[in-house]
């Protein structure tokens, strides 16, 4: 990309509980987490799975991305991809995707799947320059959680 800024460093590791309110914080400012109630029970949801995990990606210590990745079997998820909005246009986001990717591959997924608000441009785009595209696919949902 012409216009993307230069990449800065970035250490990637499996999220841990002392993470928490950094990724809390990512996540309301990144606006991933719209419901924090959920964004706590996805989360405990993903710690308790061996085939669901949370990595976070780190500059100087500091927790400036995440990606949650899962495993239903055949078909690998990215939920709560953030990036700190001032490193937007670094490639922070690419090289999380990248690296979830690299991890469900080793577990077997042969692809990923994804759901993105029509209306959400902007991130519709980021995942096209990274080779993914629409599917004629109808997705359905009904809430059967309290």
């Amino acid at each position: 990309m012409p216009d993307e800024k230069k990449s800065p460093t970035l250490a990637v590791r499996e999220y841990r509980d002392s993470d928490r309110d950094a990724v809390w914080a990512l996540w309301r400012e990144s606006g991933v987490m719209a419901d924090p109630e959920r964004a706590g029970q996805d989360l405990e949801f993903c710690r308790a799975s061996a085939d669901n995990t949370l990595f976070v990606g780190l500059q100087d210590r500091r927790i400036v991305a995440t990606i949650m990745a899962g495993l239903d079997g055949h078909r690998g998820w990215f939920h709560y991809v953030a990036v700190d909005p001032d490193n937007h246009g670094t490639g922070l986001g690419r090289h999380m995707v990248a690296h979830a990717e690299k991890w469900l591959a080793g577990r077997g997924a042969v692809k990923v799947e994804l759901m993105i608000s029509q209306t959400n441009h902007a991130v519709l785009r980021f995942y096209e320059n990274l080779g993914y595209g629409p599917e004629p696919r109808v997705v359905m949902t009904r809430d059967i959680g309290s």
